[in-house]
């Protein structure tokens, strides 16, 4: 039987300087005259109420909700308020917790909603994937509903601090191993794979590494570069219908640290781009290249950049394998702690 390739795409992307100035028409376009802000306390105070107070001349009612850290409870805390609000619109105003949180929120009460970043720390901007901590700390991800509408201000996102711009790049680096992780679980696995979402995610790696430079700046014009290449990687898990393309050993690694070494310091991007030097190296790639372009942008490339003892990168590589159902380069087995060991200090992460 031939294969069937089934998927939607419908995304608007708004993407420059002062493009959060237009949310209000955007909003009314929706025909909506009710909206619901989540944001932070941090970010309201730089451009959130700013944001409210735009909506509310515009003549759209506007109610503000602070989220905090990114566990099951805050998410369902702003479940609870956009329901309580009955907004037929949410926009997820902030970095990548605010934005999850609207997210998995707009996804469980049925609101439209409108990815608002204020930095891009990971790639999931577009993607329609949420990740937040359990009650005993484990990271977990589900599946939601992407984002309607990505509205992206390069003159806000620019302000960002730079550690989350150069984490954000870290994690679309990821992609140089999640491609071969899929390809590799087709081949040998027989696990489905959508071969345009894997051509989408390597268009992704191909515009972050393409404008590495304009990225290392932190001028607009990188700042534009790194959201377009997150947003064509949250399309590359919406044609998939997973996040199997752009998540593979490297992110296994990153969750497995997580529960290693819980009071880390170091962000999930930044802990990604690590495990892709390592895990280039597994598959044959030249991880020195994937360092470099770390480097270039001020990413951690070893465990001292990451704040975390060497021990606990040795002993995360022991266990990536086991923090998810999906086949990636580490196998069924895992790695051997002398292998990990070896792999850790031929890549310079210990």
């Amino acid at each position: 039987m031939s294969r069937v390739l089934n998927f939607c795409v419908s995304l608007r992307l708004i993407v420059g300087k002062n493009s959060l100035s237009r949310l209000p028409e955007i909003v009314r376009g929706l025909g909506a005259a009710l909206v619901a802000v989540l944001t932070d306390d941090v970010v309201y105070g730089i451009i959130g109420r700013e944001v409210e107070q735009a909506l509310q001349d515009a003549g759209v009612e506007a109610h503000v909700h602070l989220v905090g850290p990114a566990t099951r409870e805050e998410f369902e805390k702003a479940r609870e308020f956009l329901a309580e609000v009955g907004a037929p619109v949410a926009v997820g105003l902030g970095g990548g917790r605010v934005v999850d949180a609207a997210k998995y929120a707009s996804y469980k009460c049925g609101a439209v909603f409108i990815s608002a970043p204020t930095a891009v720390s990971h790639d999931g901007i577009a993607s329609p994937t949420v990740s937040f901590k359990d009650e005993e700390g484990k990271p977990v991800s589900l599946k939601a509903r992407p984002p309607s509408i990505v509205v992206a201000d390069t003159r806000v996102i620019s302000r960002a601090p730079r550690r989350l711009l150069a984490s954000g790049f870290a994690d679309i680096i990821g992609k140089f191993t999640s491609v071969r992780d899929a390809q590799l679980a087709l081949l040998l696995r027989g696990e489905p794979v959508n071969p345009y979402a894997l051509e989408l995610a390597e268009t992704a790696l191909r515009i972050a590494v393409k404008n590495v430079d304009k990225i290392a700046r932190f001028d607009p014009a990188g700042v534009e570069a790194l959201v377009l290449a997150a947003a064509t990687s949250g399309l590359a898990a919406i044609v998939d219908g997973s996040s199997r393309p752009i998540s593979g050993s490297e992110h296994l690694f990153s969750h497995a640290l997580d529960l290693v070494c819980p009071e880390k310091k170091s962000l999930h991007g930044e802990q990604v781009g690590v495990g892709t030097i390592m895990m280039a190296r597994l598959h044959g790639i030249d991880w020195r290249r994937v360092r470099r372009l770390l480097l270039k942008v001020g990413a951690p490339v070893d465990a001292e950049g990451l704040g975390v003892p060497p021990d606990a990168i040795i002993e995360a590589l022991t266990i990536a394998h086991k923090v998810r159902k999906r086949y990636t380069i580490l196998g069924t087995e895992g790695l051997t702690r002398e292998a990990a060991k070896r792999l850790a200090e031929e890549t310079l992460v210990v």
